[in-house]
């Protein structure tokens, strides 16, 4: 094979400029080639096939020429060796290579969980967990800004991820388990781009996971419960009191005892009670729960045309941050001044208090009530967990305080004798809860 750069004359245009064309020769054949470049006759070298010095730009031009010559040989070598024809076509497209498509713009981690969210959102998931992504992102755009710089999803590494959690610890102010939180949605995020959206990372999603740490649960005893229930309050905190109440003695989560409406309230066939049967909110679990006589004495202290209608709420509930506030004041008014040690990491130090009950309590507090006096009063576990609606048994024995002393309650009567012993208590001042629930 032979390469010429030959000037075509006949095709020289007002300008007096004459295009330059590659000529190739093989097998007696011949393929002709616009270059694309262009020329006055004075400013070719015929002898040389190059562009004299007269041309601007001539050292670049002539470059020019021996790189397509070198890719017009290349070229030739590899359709020799796959046994194909040479065209013309192949020919130009040896001289002109496609252009490399632009490259993508880089994901950004903080748009792709807003996105993520979305999608999510399309999904089904609860409205709680797409807030969540929501504030995630938003802690993540934060702390891009005091970076100075964007994250990109191909930059997030484990360096990158221990420095975000270190502003989330020492400048948001995060708990342990806060984080737990953040990394469990952080890794979700990032999985789902690898498998679903086949991107490349610079850390593996399982890394990004971080330790939780087992809280105490604030609870309240049998005898604390009757002195919640009969403390003398002012009227305007006794609604509090009794949903607060109701729900230690139903188990039910504030989202629940929220939406509480007549249609929940079934009489058991035999007439003997009625049930509370309902969808829970945050895990959208069916539950039966038995109401024993204090929790239907509490609906029926509140029944009345108002609560009756349809769609009516059959208790007073508040919004949860106000319950909280009143409950933290009825506590106290009611006396509840035990102390309950805290323990958090501050600095790489655990740091222990003592704190008072009455400013622990919440209405999540009424659940962990109800699950403890259950456990204490003989509830077996199993019958427990389908009460308050878990899925995994090992949910309902994360109260480690009451299983301890359960435990301590059963050995003292197995091995010394004791009696059954949960502190002073009256006829309807503890949850009564029966196994049947």
């Amino acid at each position: 094979m032979v390469t010429q750069f030959t000037l075509r004359r006949q095709k020289q245009n007002k300008a007096g400029e004459c295009p330059v064309y590659l000529m190739v020769y093989f097998d007696g054949a011949r393929l002709a080639c616009s270059t694309g470049e262009k020329c006055r006759p004075a400013d070719w070298n015929e002898d040389r096939q190059q562009f004299r010095r007269s041309y601007p730009l001539f050292e670049d031009a002539n470059a020019l020429l021996a790189r397509m010559a070198t890719d017009v040989l290349t070229w030739w070598r590899a359709v020799r060796a796959a046994g194909d024809v040479p065209t013309v076509a192949g020919l130009k497209a040896a001289l002109r290579p496609a252009e490399a498509a632009p490259a993508p713009a880089e994901l950004l981690v903080v748009e792709e969980i807003m996105k993520f969210r979305e999608l999510m959102r399309g999904r089904g998931l609860m409205w709680n967990t797409l807030r969540h992504y929501l504030v995630v992102g938003n802690w993540l755009r934060d702390y891009q800004t005091l970076l100075g710089r964007p994250l990109t999803v191909a930059g997030y590494d484990l360096a990158t991820h221990d420095s975000f959690l270190a502003y989330l610890r020492t400048v948001r102010g995060l708990a342990p388990n806060s984080l737990y939180t953040v990394g469990k949605d952080l890794r979700r995020l990032f999985g789902y781009l690898r498998e679903e959206r086949g991107c490349t990372l610079a850390v593996e999603p399982h890394k990004l996971r971080i330790s939780s740490e087992e809280t105490d649960k604030v609870y309240l005893t049998a005898g604390e419960l009757e002195q919640l229930r009969v403390a003398v309050l002012p009227s305007t905190l006794v609604p509090v009191r009794d949903v607060f109440l109701f729900c230690c003695y139903t188990g039910l989560r504030y989202s629940d005892v929220l939406q509480l409406h007549g249609g929940n309230v079934e009489a058991l066939p035999d007439g003997t009670g009625q049930v509370l049967r309902l969808i829970q909110t945050k895990t959208r679990t069916r539950v039966s729960v038995y109401l024993t006589r204090v929790a239907g004495a509490l609906l029926a202290k509140y029944a009345g045309a108002e609560r009756s209608g349809k769609g009516a709420r059959l208790l007073p509930v508040y919004q949860n941050q106000v319950m909280n506030r009143y409950l933290k004041r009825i506590c106290r008014l009611a006396g509840l001044e035990r102390e309950v040690e805290q323990s958090a990491v501050v600095s790489g130090l655990v740091c222990k208090r003592p704190v008072s009950l009455h400013e622990l309590v919440t209405m999540h507090t009424a659940r962990h009530t109800f699950a403890t006096q259950s456990l204490l009063r003989g509830m077996p576990v199993e019958v427990l967990q389908k009460v308050m609606g878990h899925a995994n048994i090992k949910t309902t024995l994360v109260y480690a305080k009451v299983v301890e002393d359960f435990q301590h309650q059963t050995m003292r009567r197995i091995w010394d004798g004791a009696e059954y012993d949960n502190g002073p208590q009256t006829i309807g001042s503890v949850c009564a809860v029966e196994p049947a629930a």
